[in-house]
């Protein structure tokens, strides 16, 4: 929420930043994992200036809270309007994303809010952090913007402002980008991730036709953050309890285990770095299946916080191409 290349696309969080810990971008906080979210491994938790200092800062958009609804015990959805968003173009992937934009704590900025002027005039410890989330839905006509974000007690950024929004609230993000939309031509779809995945899965399930046949896998917390999903398609869908055990093994165990269908396949798979490593070696090296009909991406890795994550990916995503030689 939630943003937006991933190993098996040119870009999102990635159009997709590679490897974002994403979407909601708390979801570390909430599988008690890591300090950040959902979300957000490509960008999450990275300052606004980064290594360049003569990079061009791309303008933000300002909407506001228009409505808050709680979606599970851990996932709160800000719905967000306003007329800033008269200039957001999107609709064309069910991965977009956006960048959202969070003050210090303490920290008030001028209006118009310029990011490019709080860089030259403000230190660095009141530049403001982004977090990036999936746009799990978006409504041109009204119009509004749907931002889900796991919410755990008060770790994190993102998750303590989501439980604190209130309607009329500023919300400054950058955006939205995007990468994936499932292919219609496909045989059948493979979605698999967990909470930072969910938010794109539920999106790319809406925009499936009917009689395009889905299997979804999604691992959450427990029974009580399954939510409630709408698809035309003929949808074979999985949810998958954590508990204790770590994030991503029970959602690898039951894509392993699961008996593909014949035909060409079209895969959507991201979620934690690990998780997302496993199922890239069954996808690219034991089933052989083309890069191009394939989404993976870590949105987050375990043990990491997002600065971390961000620093590293990079050469995360080197090894695994060089270890699995796909």
């Amino acid at each position: 929420m939630l943003p937006h290349a991933p190993l098996a696309l040119t870009p999102k969080y990635p159009g997709q930043v590679p490897w974002q810990f994403d979407t909601i971008r708390d979801v570390a906080g909430l599988m008690g994992l890591c300090c950040r979210p959902s979300v957000s491994p490509a960008g999450k938790g990275s300052l606004i200036k980064m290594s360049n200092p003569n990079r061009p800062v791309r303008t933000a958009k300002t909407g506001v809270v228009t409505r808050i609804e709680q979606l599970t015990p851990h996932m709160v959805r800000i719905v967000v309007g306003g007329e800033g968003l008269a200039e957001v173009e999107a609709g064309q992937f069910t991965d977009h994303y956006v960048k959202v934009l969070f003050p210090p704590p303490g920290v008030d900025y001028p209006e118009p809010f310029d990011v490019a002027a709080i860089r030259e005039t403000l230190p660095r410890e009141q530049w403001p952090v982004t977090r990036t989330y999936t746009v799990r839905r978006w409504v041109p006509e009204v119009p509004e913007m749907w931002l889900d974000f796991v919410v755990h007690g008060d770790e994190g950024i993102a998750g303590p402002w989501a439980a604190g929004a209130k309607v009329g609230d500023p919300v400054r993000f950058m955006g939205p980008g995007g990468a994936y939309t499932p292919d219609p031509a496909a045989g059948w779809h493979l979605l698999a991730g967990d909470e930072s995945a969910l938010p794109a899965i539920a999106a790319t399930l809406e925009g499936l036709p009917a009689g395009a046949r889905v299997h979804a896998f999604i691992e959450v917390a427990g029974p009580a953050e399954e939510q409630k999903l709408e698809t035309a398609a003929e949808l074979d869908l999985t949810w998958l309890h954590r508990g204790e055990r770590p994030a991503g093994e029970l959602l690898a165990e039951a894509v392993r285990a699961f008996a593909w269908p014949d035909g060409t396949m079209n895969a959507f798979v991201h979620g934690e770095a690990n998780f997302v490593k496993d199922m890239r070696r069954l996808l690219r090296v034991e089933k052989q299946i083309p890069m191009a009909q394939l989404s993976v991406s870590g949105y987050w890795r375990r043990g990491m916080n997002e600065d971390g994550w961000q620093s590293s990916k990079r050469e995360w995503n080197q090894q695994v191409e060089a270890e699995q030689g796909a």
